[in-house]
């Protein structure tokens, strides 16, 4: 069996805790940024887990992570 070859757009985005928890980052957070509330802005530097249904997907786009 050969190796399996990272997904380099999904190891850019997603990052992968300790425990095996997928993190993502929010999207919108960087075109035209001035226009929007601090509160939101705010929220942009906060990283969410990956929705549960596209877990396996990720996990096949990176197997050694």
């Amino acid at each position: 069996m050969p190796k399996l070859k990272t997904h380099k757009g999904a190891k850019a985005r997603i990052h992968i805790t300790g425990t095996g928890k997928l993190m993502r980052r929010k999207r919108m957070s960087s075109h035209l940024r001035r226009k929007k509330p601090k509160k939101v802005t705010r929220k942009y530097a906060d990283k969410l887990l990956v929705d549960h249904s596209d877990v396996k997907r990720f996990k096949r786009l990176l197997p050694y992570g």
